[in-house]
């Protein structure tokens, strides 16, 4: 069994609730570690932004996202979830994308029921394809993990697509179906939540997305309300988005950054995030 599998159940039991952060490159990864979190979570939105320019509708491929994690994985200690989309098409694609993640070391993986191409779960005019049809991809799933263990998060679009009530009952049935955890996406209000935490066993994913449908909560309220997997997924993007967009901005109308060298990372603490010193002593070991 994975230890990292392992290791976010133990957490979920232990403390009740996790909170993770998306993550998107391996820089990204390495400082969300540094920041202390246990478990760490890769999202779809962000590796379409970051790695072609373009949004979350579909055109991340199983290639992109898997050449992603595989750097993720390799930077951080933590188990990461990563967000594998709809598992790239049917099944059989479900199990290559399963097998693939094991090996590129990653605790688990979000597997959704929207259409391909899919888009972003705050995003209008999702579909999703049939209950049946998702179940038999969980299966697939479940059994593509063989010997090894990865934490999967059955996640369905159904509630702006079909629905609350169809929403409810896909939960329940993924997680009959044997699934770690049961992410409904987009719910609209807190009584929307409640009317999920008091349907669908545990545990569950809070999708938490700066001016989103959902409404922004803190974790002990979301743990209040039956919510144990707290994901803030675009929070970083935004964050370096922003600035990105400023220290351009003040580069090109001023010509320098030196009015804003408070608002960037010293030379030495960025070395220290990317191991500068580390490989000034592997030189140092194996120079001739």
């Amino acid at each position: 069994m994975s230890s990292k599998a392992r290791r976010i159940r133990e957490l979920l039991a232990h403390n009740g609730f996790l909170l993770m952060p998306g993550v998107y490159d391996a820089l990204s990864a390495k400082i969300a570690a540094r920041a202390g979190f246990d478990v760490i979570f890769t999202t779809g939105y962000s590796l379409s932004a970051t790695l072609l320019g373009e949004p979350d509708f579909g055109l991340l491929t199983q290639t992109g996202m898997l050449a992603a994690a595989r750097r993720i994985c390799s930077v951080v200690a933590q188990p990461v979830i990563v967000d594998a989309d709809t598992g790239y098409g049917n099944a059989i694609n479900v199990i290559r994308t399963v097998k693939e993640l094991i090996h590129a070391g990653a605790a688990g993986l979000f597997l959704e029921d929207q259409v391909w191409p899919k888009r972003c779960g705050h995003m209008k005019g999702k579909q999703v394809i049939p209950l049946e049809e998702q179940q038999k991809k969980l299966r697939a799933a479940m059994d593509a993990r063989e010997e090894d263990d990865l934490f999967i998060v059955a996640r369905t679009d159904a509630r702006q697509a079909l629905g609350l009530n169809e929403a409810v009952r896909r939960g329940v049935a993924f997680k009959e179906a044997g699934a770690d955890a049961v992410f409904i996406e987009a719910p609209e209000t807190k009584e929307e939540m409640r009317e999920i935490a008091r349907n669908v066993p545990g545990p569950l994913v809070a999708n938490m997305i700066e001016r989103g449908v959902t409404p922004l909560m803190s974790p002990e309220e979301l743990h209040a309300l039956g919510f144990q997997l707290i994901v803030w997924p675009l929070a970083p993007l935004y964050a370096s988005a922003k600035a990105l967009k400023d220290v351009y901005t003040a580069l090109h109308d001023l010509g320098t950054t030196a009015g804003m060298l408070d608002r960037l990372m010293p030379f030495d603490e960025f070395h220290a995030i990317v191991g500068l010193q580390e490989k000034y002593a592997l030189d140092a070991r194996y120079k001739v």
